[in-house]
Formats: structure tokens, C-alpha cells, sequence
């Protein structure tokens, strides 16, 4: 495996931002390079150090899953290979863990869809029975599978600041309700038959979020990264328990750690700067990145 990138240097390619993972750059006026990183981020705070081989699992998972919801809805990759469109000196730095995708117009929207009760979900039902707007039966617990899927926006947040979770008539007041009903019902369909590929192969999505774009023709083109651990929160079906929060192949370790951790002997106030992570938590996040990939793919 490639040693760990934190932050790629692309020196042939104007670059365009910086994500929390992705560092992304221009090819010409209508294609982007997207390079996965190694970094990781844990209460929209990037960690100091990388987790290695993350951003080649991410990648080749969010290759995959593209595969799988092409006839869906058209998605941004071109096809070409990402390693022809930088300097021979830097394709080491995207090997393996890049995208070479169209331009599009991005919608400010995160299109969160749950099909259990978890994390802020369950907080939020505990309050009021609802997420986000959206009414849920009563006697449901924590991991609860829900009766259908549920479709919870998000209005996007600039790096270093929380998405806000949105109602779906915030979205049509947004975009309008074509193209708010388009996301809403393109989006349960992702999920739905993602759930169904996953559960097959003993994984349970939990819940996942959806970015898309508009083309030069104003179709609507799924972007980004999708279905990784990332974006996803996966359980191990065979250690699902309703009541309780299943072990999960996503960043929940690591948060959970970091739940515990100390600056300069306090209890880490989830602000820049990070905790320092040990090589232990490092490699433990590492190997659930690596068993999601294995059980994913085979």
C-alpha cells in the first residue's frame, strides 16, 4: 500500500478547494480531479493525522457503488483515467484513489435518507417523535428499523461548520418542487436498493446521504462520493440488536475515542486543534475501513 497521503500535491492542476477528504482540481473548463486523501474528520474537525489507505478504500468503494445505481440516475464519472491528466511525477498522489469527473452545478443539498433510527435521529424522535419534520409511529427505540425509509435533508455547510438539517419544504423553497421532488424520490430509490445489495452481503446502511449536480442540460447527475463509510453509517448484520447501537464500520470508533480524549489534560471541546490519535486508534480505524471494504466487495 501507498504511505498515507494527508494532502495531495498537484502541482500541474489549478486547485479548487480543499474538502475535509477530497482535494479537488480543475481539467479544463468542464472536468474535475477529485483526489481522496487519507485525512479524516470527527465532529467537522479534521485530525492532525491520516488514516492509511482510506482514501483508496473510499474510492474503489464509491467505484463500485456507482456500478451498481448507474440505471437509476447518470452519475459524474467520465471514465477517463484520472493518472492522464497530471504530470508524471504526480501520479503516485492519485493512484488508486481518484476520480476523474464532470463539471456540474452543484445543489446545496444533502440528501439524507434513514432506514433505522440512529444518532441525531434518535435524539431528535426521543423529543418530539419526528426527524426532521417528518412523523414517526411511537414504541420505536434506538437502531429501530423504521417502517420505510425516511427522507431527512441537509443544507450544506462550509468545511469546518455543521450541515443543518433541513424539512423538505425548505427544499422546495431552495430548488423549487420539481427538482426537490426529483432528489427526494431519486434519493429513496438509491437507498433502497443499496440497503437490499448490502443486507445481502451482511451489512446493514443504516442510514446515507446523496450529493448531486445539474449538468449544462439541467439534468440532475449524482456526485460526490457514495454509499462509503463516510457517508454511510454500516452495522455488521449479524450483530444488530435493536435497543442498542450496533458496532459500526464507519467513523463511530473514532468518535468514540475521541468522546474520551484530553487537550492539555481537558476533555477535548470538539474545536480545532484535534486530539492527537495514537497509533492504535489509528490502525483500529483503519482495519473497520478495511472490513467494510471486504465484506462489501469480497
Amino acid at each position: 500500500m501507498n504511505p498515507a497521503l494527508h494532502t495531495s500535491q498537484i502541482h500541474s492542476l489549478p486547485l479548487l478547494a480543499r474538502g475535509k477528504v477530497r482535494d479537488n482540481y480543475a481539467v479544463g473548463e468542464d472536468r474535475i480531479l477529485m483526489v481522496a486523501s487519507d485525512r479524516i474528520s470527527a465532529f467537522d474537525v479534521i485530525m492532525d493525522q491520516p488514516i492509511p489507505g482510506k482514501g483508496q478504500l473510499l474510492t474503489q468503494m464509491a467505484l463500485w457503488w456507482f456500478g451498481q445505481l448507474g440505471d437509476i440516475v447518470p452519475n459524474h464519472l467520465t471514465g477517463e483515467a484520472p493518472e492522464s491528466v497530471v504530470a508524471p511525477g504526480e501520479v503516485a498522489q492519485v493512484a488508486g484513489r481518484s476520480m476523474l469527473v464532470r463539471r456540474l452545478k452543484p445543489v446545496p443539498i444533502e440528501a439524507v435518507v434513514r432506514g433505522y433510527l440512529a444518532g441525531s435521529g434518535w435524539k431528535e424522535y426521543q423529543q418530539g417523535q419526528s426527524v426532521c419534520g417528518v412523523p414517526l409511529p411511537p414504541g420505536l427505540r434506538n437502531a429501530s428499523r423504521l417502517p420505510a425509509p425516511i427522507y431527512t435533508p441537509a443544507a450544506k455547510a462550509a468545511v469546518g461548520e455543521h450541515d443543518e438539517n433541513i424539512t423538505y419544504a425548505r427544499t422546495v423553497e431552495m430548488v423549487g418542487p420539481e427538482l426537490a421532488a426529483r432528489i427526494r424520490d431519486i434519493s429513496i430509490r438509491l437507498y433502497q436498493r443499496a440497503a437490499e445489495v448490502a443486507l445481502a452481503r451482511g451489512i446493514i446502511i443504516a442510514d446515507t446521504k446523496f450529493e448531486f449536480g445539474l449538468d449544462a442540460d439541467g439534468q440532475l447527475v449524482l456526485m460526490d462520493e457514495v454509499l462509503t463509510p463516510d457517508s454511510s453509517r454500516y452495522w455488521p448484520a449479524d450483530q444488530y440488536r435493536e435497543g442498542t447501537n450496533p458496532p459500526s464500520f464507519d467513523k463511530q470508533y473514532l468518535r468514540d475515542w475521541l468522546e474520551q480524549a484530553q487537550v492539555d489534560g481537558k476533555p477535548w471541546g470538539k474545536q480545532p486543534p484535534p486530539p492527537t490519535l495514537p497509533p492504535e486508534v489509528i490502525e483500529a480505524t483503519a482495519a473497520k475501513y478495511r472490513e467494510a471494504m471486504a465484506r462489501l466487495l469480497g
